[in-house]
């Protein structure tokens, strides 16, 4: 499957919840009229492409999926929302550094990885 997918209300479950038990999913809430969303997305894009499959981006188009804008409580955009094993444990909001980026995302796979050993009861 491939690194990057576009999410709509009607997929959200499937291509967010149930695929961030396999690998993290990063989900970022955009719009096209943003302009910090176009400072992030082709950065946060190349990411997802050099970690081969670390975890899955999920691009949600704001102005087309407003409840799922809602339901995740965004007051600004873009708005990245890391999920791990069905429940969110992390986010932020508007456009940021590379450095900053990989060490969230860093951080987002090394807790998703943990939470895997310790659900097989093994130390992490």
């Amino acid at each position: 499957m491939d690194c990057i997918v576009d999410v709509s209300e009607a997929d959200f479950e499937q291509s967010v919840i149930a695929r961030s038990h396999e690998v993290p999913v990063l989900l970022d809430i955009s719009a096209d009229w943003c302009g910090p969303c176009r400072v992030l997305s082709p950065l946060i894009e190349r990411l997802a492409r050099e970690h081969a499959g670390a975890f899955i981006l999920a691009n949600v188009d704001a102005d087309e999926n407003m409840k799922l804008a809602g339901r995740h409580k965004v007051r600004g955009f873009p708005t990245v929302i890391a999920y791990s094993r069905g429940v969110e444990i992390g986010r932020f909001h508007s456009a940021q550094t590379e450095g900053f980026l990989r060490r969230f995302i860093d951080d987002i796979t090394r807790r998703h990885a943990t939470q895997a050993t310790q659900v097989a009861g093994q130390p992490a």
